[in-house]
């Protein structure tokens, strides 16, 4: 008698915890584009904190007033765009977009109207 294979939810339930013991980060394919932005969730204070440091390392001038990222003038907003260009300019590793837990790491461009997310 054949040995039944593993349900769909069983093997999905294996992978994700895969994933937890890997240290819970994803990777990403060779070659695929990721950006850095503010966690929805992270307080005012840890995003204020980030563009802080961020600001300390890269060139913020692109959130500054008359700039394509200085609108909408919001915290997250403009800590996202900060942080990207720190992740961005620092070898886009994991650990440049951390920011103590309240960076995360995405694969869709995060780019509005002229404001563009760098990705070099």
């Amino acid at each position: 008698m054949a040995a039944a294979s593993p349900s769909l939810p069983i093997l999905s339930i294996f992978l994700l915890l895969l994933c937890f013991n890997l240290g819970g980060t994803l990777m990403v394919a060779s070659g695929q584009k990721t950006w850095c932005v503010a966690k929805p969730s992270s307080s005012d204070k840890e995003v204020q904190d980030n563009m802080v440091y961020a600001c300390s390392h890269v060139k913020c001038e692109i959130i500054r007033d008359g700039y394509p990222c200085s609108i909408p003038r919001t915290l997250i907003n403009q800590a996202s765009v900060v942080m990207n260009l720190y992740y961005q300019q620092n070898g886009r590793n994991p650990w440049n977009c951390d920011f103590k837990n309240s960076g995360l790491i995405v694969l869709t461009d995060p780019s509005y109207g002229d404001c563009q997310y760098q990705y070099a």
